[in-house]
């Protein structure tokens, strides 16, 4: 099966379990607080469905257009604009006529699911997987890092020790956490044995984001080649898998990514490599692209088996769970201050993005973890006050709650399209730009 088959399955699967999970969250209290529920569907039936059957008073069914699932809830002002039903007096079984709390507990319902769902699968893989983590003693040569911390008093063979003064033990989160948390000071030990405590500049998280650096740090890897990219000018030179870069124009090669940086400093100029092979010494001359990419990898497999394995046992895992899942959800809101900027606009996604979440390669592990993501995202997304998401119908609600005055039917009707339209035109976007990465990137 190809890779793209098993992400487009594993998307679908995810997004259809977690869709039919979310409208069970308006239907259950709704159903507990005796209001009528008309329809129960898994994608939208536009027009027609591909399944459907009614069961007492609700319909259950699956329609044909894949983007998302609803509940129609009798007297409700939805997505389905029965401007019909609201013309009528209102009846005691309507979403109209329940008391405001209970509407409010029936639009929360959705995304309180949600989150519920992430973090109920995080437990688990917490209990049944476990934690790995990379520490000091399982990077052997330290971290390589950019130009631009180098300049602020970072080495090549740091060591991280504590971040904003406390101690910080999963290494492999630094990058993440210098962009998403608020990072003030990081302390080092040099290859010297010296310790640093070395502050950021205020906006270093953005700074880095413009200039398209999402690796300030990275383990310090060995200039071997593992891997030779086909269309680059490493593909029809004489170098090959396993060779060892020693200098670069004579200038001595301390690790892969300095040997990267030294590249990119010769975009489309003739450069001189010194490999190390089978114990010989050998001189490879290529050019560079306009990139300043030779098309040669380095997959980091020197650590890739070092990191270290923590078992949770059952009640470890619920907190554990429970701490990471709400940590998944502290980064993804973090990381809308990213979005409104035009680098950040760029790289908003659709269901393509959605579906490179998932490996090419069916794992059950990565599955879980995944849906649990995408499972607290929605719960992110659907909350924000955005009229025809269940954000919108919550503002209105409070509204009511706290003036004790309701917004009139007329009101709801063009909130709802206006909301409707906003939706629509981000879904093109968001997909929009997974086409033109396809096609240009």
């Amino acid at each position: 099966m190809s890779p793209f088959a098993v992400k487009a399955i594993q998307l679908l699967l995810s997004l259809s379990l977690l869709i039919v999970l979310h409208e069970l969250g308006h239907f259950i209290p709704a159903k507990i607080f005796k209001t009528r529920v008309e329809k129960f569907y898994l994608f939208f039936d536009v027009k027609f469905s591909l399944f459907k059957k009614k069961i007492g008073e609700t319909v259950y069914g699956i329609g044909w257009l894949p983007l998302g699932g609803y509940v129609k809830i009798s007297g409700m002002i939805d997505e389905s604009m029965d401007k019909e039903q609201m013309a009528q007096p209102p009846q005691p079984w309507e979403f109209r006529s329940k008391p405001a709390w209970q509407r409010l507990i029936i639009m929360l319902g959705g995304v309180t699911v949600n989150i519920l769902v992430g973090l109920f699968i995080y437990i688990c893989l917490f209990y049944s997987n476990g934690q790995k983590i990379l520490t000091n003693e399982n990077l052997p040569n330290g971290f390589s890092v950019s130009q631009d911390f180098k300049k602020l008093g970072f080495q090549d063979g740091d060591y991280v020790l504590q971040v904003n003064g406390k101690d910080f033990k999963n290494v492999d989160r630094i990058n993440h956490d210098i962009f998403l948390r608020d990072v003030k000071t990081i302390t080092v030990k040099h290859q010297n044995g010296e310790d640093a405590i070395i502050a950021l500049p205020e906006n270093t998280a953005m700074d880095l984001f413009k200039k398209g650096e999402r690796e300030p740090f990275s383990p310090m890897r060995q200039a071997i080649i593992d891997t030779i990219l086909p269309e680059y000018p490493a593909a029809n030179s004489a170098l090959k898998v396993g060779d060892k870069i020693l200098a670069i124009n004579g200038e001595p090669v301390k690790s892969f990514r300095g040997m990267s940086e030294m590249v990119n400093d010769n975009k489309n100029q003739e450069i001189e490599l010194t490999i190390q092979r089978n114990d010989e010494e050998k001189t490879v001359v290529l050019t560079a692209d306009e990139n300043g990419k030779l098309g040669i990898n380095n997959l980091a497999r020197e650590y890739n088996n070092s990191f270290q394995q923590i078992d949770y046992t059952f009640v470890e895992s619920i907190g554990g769970g429970i701490n990471f899942g709400y940590n998944v959800l502290v980064d993804y809101i973090s990381q809308f201050k990213f979005l409104f900027t035009s680098e950040g606009a760029t790289q908003v996604g659709g269901f393509g993005a959605i579906g490179n979440l998932f490996p090419d390669v069916w794992d059950w592990h990565s599955f879980w973890s995944t849906t649990a993501f995408i499972s607290i995202m929605l719960a992110f997304m659907n909350i924000l006050p955005i009229p025809a998401l269940d954000g919108g119908h919550v503002m209105f609600l409070l509204y009511e709650i706290v003036t004790g005055r309701k917004p009139n039917d007329k009101f709801m009707e063009y909130a709802q399209m206006v909301g409707f339209f906003i939706l629509i035109a981000l879904v093109l976007f968001a997909n929009g730009n997974d086409i033109y990465r396809w096609l240009f990137e």
